[in-house]
């Protein structure tokens, strides 16, 4: 019996090993990045260097000028039914795969639709608070 959980610490630990290898590697790569930037990085300084740079004109004005908050509401839901796309095409690819009226494919079909109910009522109260409104 021994010999048999020796053999499945073996696996276990092979099993693991990769993902522990990209980790590593990961780690490896941006200590390199950052060790290189400064050191192969340029280093001049001056009056020009820490003006605003727009587009290759003079800047007018404070760059520190202050957006509106709809503008940020506006881009996170931008984001949040960007998400939401990514999440519906593997779940439309996993759902067609099931067989039809399946428990499976119920509970699939639930989370699917309270996902998408959540969102339409983040979307209908973003709405109500005039997030879309540019007046």
């Amino acid at each position: 019996m021994p010999v048999i959980q020796h053999m499945l610490a073996i696996t276990a630990a092979e099993t693991y090993l990769p993902i522990g290898i990209v980790f590593v590697m990961a780690i490896g790569f941006a200590a390199v990045n950052l060790v290189a930037s400064n050191l192969l990085g340029p280093r001049a300084t001056g009056v020009n260097k820490g003006t605003a740079y727009e587009s290759g004109m003079e800047p007018i004005g404070s760059t520190r000028k202050k957006f509106n908050i709809r503008f940020y509401v506006l881009a996170m839901t931008f984001l949040v039914f960007d998400v939401e796309i990514i999440f519906l095409y593997p779940w439309a690819v996993t759902f067609s795969q099931l067989e039809p009226r399946s428990p499976e494919a119920a509970l699939f079909l639930g989370r699917i639709l309270f996902f998408l109910g959540t969102s339409v009522i983040a979307y209908i109260y973003a709405w109500r608070k005039g997030v879309f409104r540019w007046d």
